[in-house]
């Protein structure tokens, strides 16, 4: 019998489902979070089918509510098997979002298609654990996950209250303990709250394409797919106390956490001997000189003349703080000086002296944030519009027009 002095059990439920795996989840992934905060849950994995669509979300909500958030997703394989899939540092995460884009290009839109051997050939880094089919044996393909992930593999358990749950999983015990997959439990998690379960079956009948009179054993049986407290589990995994304490060991292997992920703008091809910023100040240059060239009319910033908003928009509608009064930047009247060199640049131009400072300072703006990669992005996008007869707009900073 449990003493009041025993320690509260301890476990993180690791096989959650959203609302973004389509018609399958019945909750929000904020509203997963809160409740398995709310319930004592050490953590949280978020595991939508071939999809890490929720985790931004419950990233979020993670934050929020100071609970660990585990990466994670389910996939799906075309053969019918599955595993859910944790990555566990930042490489590991950019080869499983790889694998996702891999099985998606096959598929036609809102499919995924995906072989074993796919998830073989990106599993470096994954923490992977194996999802028991209802009816079929598992037992070759325990033996193929425990061959190739090894020490990384593990075998889900779970009830599924059909009056065997003891036998099924004295069988998938006896099934870990042959292949060497230690036991993992989890709830299959559907809702965060059993009250969801009618719209989960209404979920469930949108997608079989009938109703609910005409779904029969498409629905499920009961309304236990919901975060469970703790206790809970431990008092429903009585005898494998193990399989629930394991949940942890995985949360502590799997530190990866989306704070890790940073904007990373493509490494634009430059010439030899050159930085993006000295190619991105060349391009610049080069494009002044065109633009403000003697046979070419002085052009108009956009907004001017219509006041000193509308100007700073213009100036700033990339993103880019402004520091000086825009005014200052509208082009003068007096005629514009020759024979001057720029630089950057081994042309000479007409450039009017305003201007010229305009650019100088976006152009240090621009190398103190990092950004020339993005407007070398920029600058190609405009180049194939213009090669497909897109007309450029012209819109955000004077450095970017002057690319553009």
């Amino acid at each position: 019998m449990a003493s009041f002095l025993d320690p509260a059990p301890r476990y993180a439920e690791l096989q959650v489902t959203t609302n973004f795996s389509f018609l399958r989840g019945a909750a929000h992934p904020d509203e997963l979070v809160l409740t398995a905060a709310a319930l004592g849950h050490e953590a949280i994995a978020i595991t939508d089918r071939n999809s890490f669509a929720g985790i931004v979300r419950a990233h979020h909500a993670a934050k929020q509510v100071g609970i660990r958030l585990v990466i994670g997703c389910r996939l799906d394989l075309a053969d019918g098997t599955s595993l859910l899939a944790y990555p566990q540092d930042r490489a590991a995460y950019g080869r499983l979002t790889r694998l996702l884009t891999l099985g998606k290009r096959r598929a036609p839109k809102g499919k995924c298609r995906l072989d074993y051997a796919d998830v073989a050939a990106h599993g470096d880094g994954q923490l992977v654990v194996a999802l028991p089919p209802v009816t079929a044996d598992m037992a070759d393909f325990a033996a193929r996950v425990a061959a190739d992930f090894q020490g990384r593999v593990y075998l889900a358990v779970h009830h599924l209250y059909r009056g065997d749950d003891m036998r099924r999983l004295a069988r998938l015990e006896a099934l870990g303990r042959a292949t060497g997959l230690p036991l993992v439990a989890t709830n299959d998690v559907l809702y965060h709250l059993p009250e969801r379960r009618p719209l989960q079956d209404v979920l469930t009948c949108i997608r079989e394409g009938c109703t609910i009179a005409e779904a029969g054993y498409r629905l499920a049986a009961n309304a236990e797919r919901h975060l469970k407290l703790p206790q809970e589990m431990a008092r429903l995994f009585r005898g494998h106390e193990d399989a629930v304490e394991r949940s942890l060991e995985i949360v502590e292997r799997c530190r990866f956490s989306l704070d890790e992920l940073r904007y990373e703008y493509p490494e634009e091809p430059v010439p030899a001997g050159q930085t993006a910023q000295q190619r991105l100040a060349e391009l610049a240059w080069q494009g002044a000189a065109e633009r403000f060239s003697s046979d070419t009319p002085s052009p108009r910033l956009r907004g001017e003349g219509r006041g000193e908003g509308a100007l700073r928009g213009n100036l700033a509608s990339a993103g880019l703080p402004l520091t000086r009064n825009p005014r200052d930047a509208r082009l003068p009247t007096s005629p514009r000086k020759r024979g001057e060199v720029i630089d950057g640049n081994d042309e000479k131009s007409g450039i009017p002296q305003k201007v010229r400072s305009l650019i100088e300072h976006e152009l240090k703006l621009i190398e103190r944030l990092d950004y020339a990669r993005y407007f070398l992005t920029v600058h190609d996008i405009v180049r194939f519009a213009r090669s497909r007869g897109i007309l450029c707009q012209g819109r955000g900073s004077a450095a970017n027009s002057v690319v553009c």
